[in-house]
C-alpha cells in the first residue's frame, strides 16, 4: 500500500492546456475517487497517474517515491479499465493469471494467487469458463482479478462500471467497496456518475475544465458545497438554483427572484439588493398549506418517493416527497422552505456566501 501525491500537476497536447496545476493528496489505503462531467480531465489525470500519459508541469509520487518519469510497469500500480480487455480464446484463470505469467512467476505461485483472486472475487467456480460464458458483471470482476494478482500499492478504476446496466451497477458498487474494505489497499476511481462517488468514496475529488473544485468526503461536499458547480453536481436529483436578490431588512429579510418569487433565507449577514444564487435541494422542500404558491407541471412517483416539477413565474423547481402526491399538471400547491437548508452562492463568483 501506499499514499499518493499530486503537487499541481499541468497537461499540455501541443499549445493546448488541459490540466491547470491539480493537486490532491490521497492517503495510504484511501478510496478516492475522481469525479466531473466528460471533458474535466479527470481521466487524464488518471492515465499520467498509470504512466500512460506524459506530465507537462509539476510531480506526482506514489509511496512517497516522484514517478513523473518512471515507466508505467515500474510503477507497482494496477489499473482496471471501461472495457474488460480480456482474451477470448484463454480461460478466467488464464486471464487472471497473465501478468504473473508475463513476469515469469513460478508455475505454483500464479495457481495460488489465481486461486485466492478468484475466492476473494467469488470467481472460483468459473475459472476453467471463457469470457464469452460469462455474464459482464462476471467478466469485470475477471478483469479486478487480474489486477490483484499483482498486489500492487495502488489500484486505478477508470469508469469500470459503465458498461454495465443500472441494477448490474449497483451490486457492482457493493463488490468493489467490499474489495477495498478486504484487501486494504489505495485505491483511485474515476467516475462521471456522482452516485458512485457518494456511495463508494473515503474522499471525494471535484473536477472541472482542468481544476479541482473541491476535496472532501461525500457527506462534507454534499452539505457543504463552495460553489454553484458542486453544488448542481454531488446531490442527485439536482440542487435547484433560482437567480435574484435580497431584499428588506432584519427579520423582514427574504430572496426575490428576477421573476418576482420570494423566499426564505438563512439567518447570516446579508445586504440588502445584494445579488445572489439561491439553492435548495428537492429533498428539502415540502409540500403543504402556506407554502410559496407553484404550478404543477409534472410528477413523476417512483414508489417510495413522488417527485414534483413545478413553475413559479419562469423558474422551474424540482421538489422530491416521501408521500404519494395526486396533484395534477396546472394545479397550485405550496412548496414549504425551511431557510435553515438554503444555500446561498455569490451571482458573480458563484461560490458559497
Amino acid at each position: 500500500m501506499a499514499d499518493v501525491k499530486i503537487d499541481n500537476v499541468i497537461k499540455r497536447y501541443g499549445s493546448v492546456q488541459v490540466m491547470h496545476g491539480v493537486s490532491a493528496q490521497i492517503e495510504d489505503g484511501e478510496f478516492v475517487v475522481l469525479v466531473g462531467p466528460s471533458g474535466c480531465g479527470k481521466s487524464t489525470l488518471l492515465r499520467m497517474l498509470a504512466g500512460l500519459e506524459e506530465i507537462s508541469g509539476g510531480e506526482i509520487s506514489i509511496g512517497g517515491r516522484v514517478v513523473n518519469d518512471i515507466a508505467p510497469k515500474e510503477r507497482d500500480i494496477a489499473m482496471v479499465f471501461q472495457s474488460y480487455a480480456l482474451y477470448p480464446h484463454k480461460t478466467v484463470a488464464d486471464n487472471i493469471g497473465f501478468p504473473l505469467k508475463m513476469a515469469k512467476r513460478p508455475k505454483e505461485e500464479v495457481r495460488e494467487k489465481v486461486e485466492h483472486a478468484a475466492a476473494i472475487l467469488d470467481l472460483t467456480k468459473y475459472l476453467k469458463r471463457f469470457p464469452k460464458e460469462l455474464s459482464g458483471g462476471q467478466r469485470q470482476r475477471v478483469a479486478m482479478g487480474r489486477a490483484i494478482v499483482r498486489d500492487p500499492q495502488v489500484f486505478l478504476f477508470d469508469e469500470p462500471l459503465s458498461n454495465l446496466d443500472a441494477k448490474l451497477r449497483v451490486t457492482m458498487r457493493v463488490e468493489i467497496k467490499e474489495l477495498h474494505q478486504r484487501l486494504g489497499t489505495t485505491i483511485v476511481y474515476v467516475t462521471h456518475d456522482q452516485i458512485e462517488a457518494m456511495t463508494m468514496a473515503d474522499k471525494i475529488v471535484v473536477m472541472r475544465d482542468g481544476r479541482v473544485e473541491q476535496i472532501g468526503a461525500p457527506l462534507e461536499l454534499y452539505d457543504r458545497p463552495e460553489s454553484v458547480f458542486v453544488a448542481g453536481f454531488i446531490g442527485s436529483p439536482s440542487m435547484n438554483f433560482v437567480h435574484g436578490k435580497i431584499a428588506g431588512t432584519g427579520d423582514a429579510r427574504h430572496f426575490v427572484s428576477d421573476d418576482g418569487m420570494a423566499l426564505p433565507v438563512p439567518d447570516m449577514p446579508l445586504e440588502e439588493g445584494q445579488p445572489v444564487t439561491y439553492g435548495i435541494r428537492p429533498e428539502d422542500i415540502e409540500i403543504g398549506p402556506g407554502g410559496t404558491p407553484v404550478k404543477v407541471v409534472v410528477v413523476e412517483p417512483t414508489g417510495s418517493e413522488t417527485q414534483v416539477f413545478a413553475r413559479a413565474g419562469k423558474d422551474l423547481i424540482d421538489a422530491v416527497v416521501k408521500e404519494r402526491l395526486q396533484a395534477r399538471p396546472g394545479e397550485e400547491i405550496g412548496f414549504i422552505i425551511d431557510p435553515a437548508k438554503v444555500h446561498l452562492f455569490d451571482r458573480n463568483t458563484e461560490k458559497h456566501l
